[in-house]
């Protein structure tokens, strides 16, 4: 695809991730499993053979991986909705994140009428919710500033490189240094988790091409692992829910 500085959908994004893309394996560890989840509701999440139901939610296609011993990435798409569970499997905390993704109607207003009535400038909507695995966590997961201050570089694959500047607990910049979108820039609504020591859950929400990220960031690995769900062109058809993962490098530490 030609490097001219354009915006691309989501689904041509991902075509340009997967040659020799950094992704992280998916485990089988979880297979044949149940999980009672105690969240905002009770739900209960099954697992098997890359399957998964939850809710109302039947058998739908999952890639579970693990970026670090005992913590758990169980990610689908169903029902035109991103669903995400992390589990720790040693602290019994579970985090639950639902994206959605703005339909034709949304798209079609700009930032500045989004900002006039008071929304965000972003349409696609991230419901986090924090809870437990067979009942309360004595410690869950919860919002975290552990990123704020850092520019951290991602090498996705040989060709795909971006760095990330976050900004405070609700803004980050990305930029692309070399791929597909070479020279592109923007900053973004975003959402910090912490799961455990070095290792945060980052959400994130473009609002000029609709598009829900979801990574684990692991600083003592200095790996992440997650997706990136957006639509297939730039309309609201069909959606793609894509694994993504990178080598990561901090550039650089800022305090205020």
């Amino acid at each position: 695809m030609p490097m001219d500085g354009s915006f691309i959908p989501v689904g041509a994004l991902g075509e340009e991730f997967s040659p020799e893309g950094d992704v992280l394996e998916a485990t089988t560890d979880l297979d044949g499993q149940t999980f009672p989840l105690h969240l905002d509701a009770p739900t209960t999440l099954r697992i098997a053979d890359g399957r998964a139901s939850w809710g109302a939610h039947t058998d739908v296609g999952v890639r579970a991986t693990s970026l670090r011993s005992g913590v758990y990435l169980v990610d689908g798409a169903a029902g035109g909705a991103s669903t995400s569970f992390v589990l720790d499997l040693d602290t019994g905390a579970a985090t639950c994140v639902e994206g959605r993704l703005p339909d034709d109607e949304a798209r079609q207003e700009s930032a500045y009428t989004r900002i006039r009535r008071g929304a965000d400038p972003t349409g696609v909507t991230a419901r986090i919710v924090h809870g437990g695995i067979g009942g309360p966590a004595a410690t869950p997961h919860a919002p975290t500033t552990a990123l704020v201050g850092l520019r951290n570089k991602y090498t996705y694959s040989p060709s795909e490189v971006y760095e990330h500047i976050y900004l405070t607990p609700d803004l980050y910049t990305w930029h692309c240094l070399s791929g597909a979108e070479a020279g592109l820039a923007d900053t973004d609504r975003c959402h910090h988790v912490a799961l455990r020591d070095r290792l945060s859950l980052f959400v994130w929400r473009e609002k000029l091409v609709p598009t829900l990220g979801l990574v684990l960031i692991d600083l003592d690995g200095m790996r992440t692992d997650g997706k990136i769900f957006g639509n297939e062109g730039f309309d609201a058809d069909s959606v793609v829910n894509f694994p993504v993962g990178a080598r990561a490098e901090i550039l650089n530490a800022t305090a205020h």
